[in-house]
């Protein structure tokens, strides 16, 4: 077989009269008298081929559609009626002189160019076909390029990257592991990584100041768009520095990347808000910068109003829009049943227009209180206010979700807009939260994470109190990166994990050879993880984190396409010791 001179995505002007040999699949074909035009594709893009001799036309009325072909044939340009500027070869085509059909498709099961056209359960299962999309495909151009991107980045920065053990050891202090059970050594098992964490940690104590990885990850936890039970992380770990050093480097990074890849121009430095600041503000500790929308303490206004509901209430909290004519009764039923949803009693309201509030619970507000709501949250002719009163906790994540679905509603931002992106660093974390269920501290991040200086005592003493040196950067909505300074002392890592309600037996049992390893001259060091699949969603301008994986799972773990997970025979289970116990969550 002859190579191929150029790919279908490639040919111009400048080719004219240069005779050439393309591979592809048969994107269309269409008759026009004595004439046949193919589109022939690759992942380059398409090409136009012309069949005007008999022998071709012949044998092109026996193709069909993803047949996959070889052309070789002369370029010409098209006459300028014809030019195509919607592709690069648009001003081109090519007259073909030989044409070998290489191998006949059978009709597809899906359509390739329309996914619409399928449900995304038949999609998975015939998943590489619907690699042939040109928008999965340039998907994954961008996890390529973000990847070559970042590994140039970090080798100019002197990080080396090393890989870690895939088979290790199960600590489950966070998500579910999953496990693989050793034959070898019987009724033992692994546990495929959840984070590379203590490895990471121990090339610090080797010495390996500069440690990076792209590396898979593995979680037994419930899933959703953006989340998958495997899942790859690039991997960050420095000796030698503090929280400031890593954000630096971090920002130069991203900035790096998403110019790169996406040719967008990030300003540095990201803006950063505390925890306390950005729940407060936003109700989450993921917000979304791109709109405007913040939440407002109402709690004095509300106690002096003649609304006993809000009086009662431990918290009040308001948002507050412009375009109070979109509100309608239907729109805001929509909302109060979507607060409710969420665990509110229900979402109160009232609009303002021409100096006063009108509609909703604003007859419980007199004049004067009215004009001190306007004044003091800046609320303008044509606004409506959302309010919810409960805890704080749970005031504060409902207006932070009705923020969100407002936002959409009103087209304040273009979720598939992918050149706008805003940046922040979430940080002061706590470094524990309370777990109600087995009556114990445990921790935000992870229990490697190091307590702000003041707070070494106060993590030991009370735990609740406690703030972190933890970080995590957000885009969009989207926690993308997540890290921390570690704990270098021993005895201090020792206390956390006490703090946490683990016995000595279980310290030694779980973290034994790290606690050990931490005695033996451990540099101060700190790191980060970046959610590689995330991030490329968000360079890709996608929503569903499953659109930039080549073989991804379903929300239920499974794998369509090769029908995983799967049983295994009984010899298999007997050669290592496993027998199958009914699950009664699943009868």
């Amino acid at each position: 077989m002859e190579s191929r001179t150029h790919n279908c995505g490639e040919l111009t002007k400048k080719n004219i009269d240069k005779n050439v040999r393309l591979f592809g699949w048969i994107n269309s074909t269409r008759t026009h008298g004595k004439i046949i035009f193919i589109d022939i594709r690759d992942r380059f893009g398409k090409t136009q081929i012309i069949l005007n001799t008999d022998s071709l036309i012949e044998k092109g009325k026996t193709l069909s559609n993803e047949d996959v072909i070889s052309v070789s044939g002369n370029v010409v340009a098209r006459s300028s009626d014809l030019i195509n500027n919607n592709i690069t070869t648009g001003e081109i085509e090519v007259v073909a002189e030989e044409l070998e059909i290489l191998n006949m498709a059978s009709p597809l099961p899906m359509s390739i160019h329309d996914r619409s056209a399928s449900t995304e359960e038949h999609r998975l299962k015939y998943r590489y076909l619907e690699l042939r999309n040109s928008e999965l495909q340039n998907n994954l151009i961008i996890r390529h390029k973000t990847t070559q991107v970042v590994r140039n980045f970090l080798n100019d920065q002197n990080f080396i990257e090393i890989e870690t053990p895939i088979l290790t050891k199960s600590t489950p202090e966070g998500a579910r592991d999953y496990l693989v059970p050793s034959r070898v050594h019987n009724g033992k098992f692994y546990a495929l990584p959840q984070s590379p964490q203590m490895y990471k940690q121990l090339f610090m104590i080797s010495g390996l100041d500069r440690y990076f990885q792209i590396v898979k990850c593995f979680r037994d936890e419930d899933l959703r768009s953006d989340r998958q039970p495997e899942f790859t992380q690039i991997d960050i770990e420095m000796s030698f520095v503090d929280e400031e050093h890593i954000r630096d480097m971090v920002e130069k990074l991203i900035v790096t990347v998403f110019d790169k890849v996406n040719n967008n121009k990030m300003q540095t430095p990201f803006p950063i808000l505390t925890y306390e600041e950005s729940m407060n503000r936003f109700g989450t500790d993921k917000p979304d910068l791109r709109y405007p929308i913040e939440i407002n303490d109402f709690k004095k206004f509300s106690d002096q109003s003649d609304f006993q509901a809000f009086k009662n209430s431990e918290s009040v909290n308001m948002i507050h829009v412009n375009n109070v004519e979109y509100f309608s009764r239907k729109v805001i039923s929509e909302l109060d049943s979507y607060a409710q949803s969420l665990g509110a009693k229900g979402l109160a309201w009232m609009k303002y227009n021409d100096g006063s509030f009108e509609g909703g619970i604003s007859k419980f507000f007199n004049k004067d209180l009215q004009s001190d709501i306007a004044s003091d949250c800046n609320i303008n002719d044509g606004s409506i206010c959302f309010m919810v009163a409960d805890s704080s906790q749970l005031s504060l994540k409902v207006l932070g979700k009705i923020r969100v679905k407002v936002a959409k509603m009103l087209g304040l931002y273009d979720a598939n807009n992918d050149s706008v992106f805003q940046p922040v660093w979430i940080v002061d974390f706590p470094l524990f939260d309370w777990d109600e269920d087995n009556q114990r501290f445990d921790s935000v991040h992870h229990p490697f994470v190091a307590p702000k200086d003041k707070d070494i005592k106060t993590a030991i003493s009370e735990p609740g109190k406690a703030i972190s040196k933890g970080y995590d950067l957000v885009i969009n909505g989207y926690e993308v990166a997540g890290g921390s300074i570690r704990i270098h002392d021993q005895k201090l890592q020792q206390k956390i994990f006490e703090t946490m309600n683990l016995t000595k037996e279980d310290i030694d049992s779980k973290f034994g050879f790290f606690i050990d390893a931490l005695k033996f001259g451990t540099p101060p060091h700190g790191g980060i993880a970046f959610g590689l699949d995330r991030l490329v969603m968000l360079l890709a301008g996608v929503n569903n984190i499953r659109d930039v994986i080549a073989f991804p799972k379903t929300t239920s773990a499974s794998a369509l396409m090769e029908d995983s997970p799967n049983t295994v025979s009984d010899e298999q289970l007997d050669d290592l010791g496993i027998g199958i116990k009914e699950n009664e969550k699943n009868v």
